[in-house]
């Protein structure tokens, strides 16, 4: 039987490839609306970060995740994001 292929993604932080269930989703929604998505299903544009925070750092020090969605992400995010980490991201 063959193995299945681990769909993998390139952190903005760092820029390693890594395996998709290992980093965190945030999304741009349709509407505009920027989001933290666990399961990896919402509908949008997404980009992925490591469950570091010397990725979290780096990423909103070069503003890596506002360029990704091509537009400005509220600090809100960026403190979800801070909590997730602290707390051991899923």
């Amino acid at each position: 039987m063959a193995e299945r292929k681990i769909p993998t993604r390139m952190c903005v932080g760092c820029g390693e490839h890594k395996a998709k269930n290992e980093l965190i989703r945030v999304v741009r929604t349709s509407s505009g609306e920027i989001c933290l998505d666990f399961t990896g299903k919402l509908n949008g544009r997404g980009t992925y970060i490591c469950k570091c925070e010397g990725c979290l750092k780096k990423a909103i020090k070069s503003k890596r995740i506002d360029s990704a969605f091509k537009m400005t992400v509220p600090a809100e995010i960026y403190e979800k994001l801070e909590k997730e980490l602290a707390n051991g991201a899923k």
